[in-house]
């Protein structure tokens, strides 16, 4: 599997296309992704490729939703 690198101009821009390719993982599978993740977690589901990156883009997606929300507070 060959991965690639995209890097983005701000935290706002990442999150949207993180957001997007969740997305596509959630109509997929009909299942959000915080619901994946608790069974994933969970060790309910196969580590198979797919819910690995779903994983991991998940953990990707909270980290850059807390950052955004944090700076978003620091300007209130």
């Amino acid at each position: 599997m060959h991965k690639s690198r995209i890097e983005y101009n701000s935290s706002i821009d990442a999150l949207v296309a993180t957001s997007k390719k969740l997305s596509i993982v959630e109509n997929k599978f009909s299942l959000s992704s915080e619901e994946f993740y608790n069974r994933y977690s969970k060790g309910l589901l196969e580590d198979s490729a797919e819910f690995i990156e779903w994983a991991n883009d998940y953990q990707h997606y909270l980290a850059l939703y807390r950052n955004v929300e944090r700076r978003l507070q620091n300007v209130a």
